[in-house]
């Protein structure tokens, strides 16, 4: 059932009427705030060239979701070291954003929500005071940060959760079904909406061996990607429309 897998990854939201996390004692909240729902990597392609590679995990609880992440890439003599760390609460609000650049510079960045807006603190070295960037937008916007691509993973369970319904076949999302979710761009200070729409089920190969995943498609003013999930709603693959492939090891 689509409503009972989602459950395990979207804990305590509310999903189509039915809220999934009883309240439970401190001590089992804080056992519970371990569990880990999903975790790997994801290897970045150029073509045939493998350019990057991106370890994630996600992890929820009663008090909420931290999704942890962290890019590498080495290019000859040019390398990136990127890290974040996304803490949601456990209706899917932003309750923090962190990332952190090593190489090739050392920067790093904190949203955080600030009565009706979120504010963006960004710091530039250890000495320097942080530039500050208000954002007119309610902490129910998702983080859609440039590098980390399991963040489009929680993105499109947010799209399950507002356009999809329990059927006894399993998945119900509606086929073209197009919506619209305001996101912020940490790396890139600044916010758009994007689109998502349910494409239907593909045949798709992936490392050699033909799978049937959800075809979705996330359109956006700075391009556009497909995207597939498989029956457990993982984030199998993604394809830019600038041709980087990104696949689940």
């Amino acid at each position: 059932m689509f409503l009972q897998s989602a459950a395990r990854y979207l804990t305590g939201l509310t999903l189509l009427g039915i809220t999934f996390m009883p309240r439970v004692s401190a001590a089992t909240e804080k056992s519970a705030s371990l569990k880990m729902v999903d975790s790997g990597s994801f290897g970045v392609f150029n073509g045939a060239h493998r350019i990057a590679t991106e370890t994630f995990s996600i992890k929820q609880g009663a008090q909420g979701s931290t999704i942890e992440s962290e890019f590498k890439s080495e290019q000859g003599e040019q390398t990136a070291d990127q890290s974040s760390e996304l803490q949601l609460t456990p209706s899917v609000e932003l309750r923090r954003y962190e990332w952190k650049e090593l190489t090739p510079e050392k920067i790093n960045a904190v949203v955080e929500p600030n009565d009706t807006f979120l504010i963006e603190h960004v710091f530039s070295g250890p000495s320097e005071k942080p530039q500050n960037q208000n954002f007119l937008l309610p902490s129910s916007t998702s983080i859609l940060d440039d590098y980390f691509f399991i963040q489009r993973e929680v993105l499109a369970w947010k799209y399950l959760a507002t356009a999809c319904k329990q059927q006894s076949a399993g998945l119900g999302c509606p086929p073209n079904q197009k919506v619209q979710l305001g996101t912020l761009n940490p790396h890139a200070r600044s916010s758009m909406l994007v689109t998502i729409e349910f494409t239907g089920k593909d045949k798709v190969m992936v490392r050699g061996t033909e799978r049937e995943l959800s075809r979705f498609v996330l359109k956006s003013e700075t391009g556009d990607w497909a995207f597939w999930l498989d029956e457990n709603l993982k984030l199998v693959r993604l394809l830019g429309d600038n041709g980087v492939e990104v696949v689940r090891d």
